[in-house]
């Protein structure tokens, strides 16, 4: 996926999630492997409701895979515990 669309994916409706995605994607997202690299990909596809949910601890992704790449931003932004 291209640099341009994954900006504009990481640009949601909620400015809490761009202050999470927007870093992430800069500084984050190009030293992912590839299978990381596509499981953000299928998060982009994701509710923002859900995002921010699971970026804030409320609640887990049901998907495994998801889970993977939310773990992996809850580490990498400041969002552990």
């Amino acid at each position: 996926m291209d640099k341009n669309r994954l900006f504009w994916g990481s640009r949601r409706g909620m400015l809490e999630l761009d202050l999470v995605l927007l870093p992430f994607l800069e500084n984050i997202y190009p030293g992912l492997d590839q299978e990381d690299k596509e499981r953000y990909w299928a998060l982009l596809e994701c509710e923002d409701q859900d995002m921010f949910g699971w970026f804030l601890k409320r609640k887990d992704p049901d998907d495994p895979e998801l889970l993977k790449i939310v773990t992996i931003i809850r580490n990498n932004t400041g969002l552990q515990e």
